[in-house]
């Protein structure tokens, strides 16, 4: 019995590019000049690494 499969590499490469955007995040997190940049940092790498869990289970 034969079963059709999709293989797709999709879920690496959305789980890739969010996980730079959370470093991205992160690092104006940590070297922000004020209060206001380190908050917009902060909410930057929560959003971006949920993303990337999110999309790595849409595509698997």
């Amino acid at each position: 019995m034969e079963t059709k499969t999709v293989q797709s590499d999709k879920s690496i490469g959305f789980a890739a590019l969010f996980s730079v955007l959370t470093l991205v995040g992160a690092g104006l997190m940590v070297a922000g000049p004020d209060q206001l940049t380190k908050a917009a940092g902060f909410a930057v790498a929560i959003v971006a690494a949920s993303l990337a869990v999110s999309g790595a289970h849409m595509f698997k």
